[in-house]
């Protein structure tokens, strides 16, 4: 399919899309959420590289500067950044949400992930037994880190940021603990259930609370939003997720987001339309949900929440110009029913190294000849 684009007022019209959250009356298309990512210039332009690995700065930059003159021609936007903080600015890490559960964050040649250490319920008793007695402040901060804090303020003007965004709780308790192990723990032990999930939401407000102080704010006075990812919430039956997963993001929204305006978001890249209902119940300002999620599903339990999705980041990634096409007019046409507006359009998860500009020219073209509302 050969479709006419005027980038100029493609971009104009996104603009206008984007305000009230995507849901302005006077949008005249469907945004357009896909930006790309750094990991994308790789097979843009032919280059080796580990997409999800370390990239040296001063080639990391060059890439971009590369890909963003191809972007400029193809979509008619510089995408990617070309300036970055001097690596010197940077605070030193902190310990992870894993790290308090026993957990360890491997890199395996790829990307990091978190390998568990508790295998049985009577090493997940003695663990959480530990953190119930730790002081979580001086775990997660480096020994180094008043020193730190201090040279980097008066240096580069730079404070800690807050504490707004994790992995949610099941992929959390699933990494530390098992998938398999996690889901006969509700059913066989609830009451031991119920305290991994209690003691998951009192190291979340830990978290929260100790970088609102560091960030120079107070906890009268913080900048409100929070943010999970969690892409294994869809392991969980309905019944399962309300009892050990629900009541963790209840409290940390109710701490962080309490007014309606407030950004509440969830990520769950999976098969989790079954929890829909449930997540519903927090009127998320946002969600990025699974590919076999559709726009209508989503917003029939969310009729104020803006979808970033639901492009499947395969079908992106393959750069399967009829596929594409066929799964972006899907989704343009459940935001349009019955004027729901709200679409971001954009991959229903990462997007990962593989997707073209020319597919993301594709979707702009495709919004601007059939997602006009």
């Amino acid at each position: 399919m050969k479709l006419d684009l005027d980038i100029e007022q493609f971009w104009k019209d996104d603009e206008l899309a984007h305000k009230e959250n995507c849901f302005s009356k006077e949008a005249p298309q469907v945004a357009l959420g896909i930006r790309m990512s750094d990991e994308c210039v790789f097979a843009e332009l032919g280059e080796e590289g580990q997409p999800w690995g370390h990239t040296p700065l001063e080639r990391r930059i060059e890439l971009n500067k590369r890909y963003n003159e191809k972007a400029l021609k193809i979509v008619g936007r510089k995408l990617l950044r070309e300036e970055f903080p001097d690596p010197n600015s940077a605070l030193p890490p902190v310990k992870g949400i894993g790290e308090v559960f026993g957990g360890q964050y491997v890199f395996d040649g790829n990307t990091t992930w978190l390998k568990r250490t508790i295998n049985t319920p009577e090493e997940l008793k003695e663990r959480l037994d530990i953190i119930d007695k730790m002081d979580i402040r001086s775990f997660i901060l480096p020994q180094n880190w008043e020193s730190e804090k201090k040279r980097v303020y008066e240096t580069y003007g730079k404070k800690p940021g807050l504490f707004r965004g994790v992995r949610g709780p099941v992929t959390l308790a699933t990494s530390v603990f098992g998938t398999e192990n996690l889901i006969f723990l509700i059913y066989d032990d609830p009451d031991l259930a119920k305290r991994f999930s209690d003691t998951i939401t009192r190291v979340l407000l830990a978290y929260i609370d100790i970088f609102i102080e560091e960030a120079g704010y107070t906890q009268d006075n913080f900048i409100h939003g929070f943010a999970f990812s969690d892409d294994d919430c869809c392991l969980l039956t309905p019944e399962m997720y309300e009892f050990f997963a629900y009541p963790i993001l209840k409290t940390v929204f109710e701490k962080t987001a309490p007014n309606p305006e407030d950004w509440r978001y969830q990520h769950s890249d999976s098969d989790m339309g079954h929890l829909i209902p449930i997540l519903a119940r927090f009127n998320l300002t946002g969600c990025n949900f699974g590919p076999t999620v559709t726009v209508r599903e989503i917003r029939k339990h969310m009729p104020n929440t803006r979808i970033d999705g639901q492009l499947s980041p395969l079908t992106f990634m393959r750069n399967d110009e009829e596929q594409i096409t066929k799964e972006v007019l899907r989704d343009i046409e459940m935001a349009k029913e019955n004027d729901a507006r709200g679409l971001n359009l954009t991959t229903a998860g990462s997007i990962n190294n593989g997707s073209l500009l020319s597919s993301m020219r594709l979707i702009m073209a495709l919004i601007q000849n059939y997602g006009r509302y």
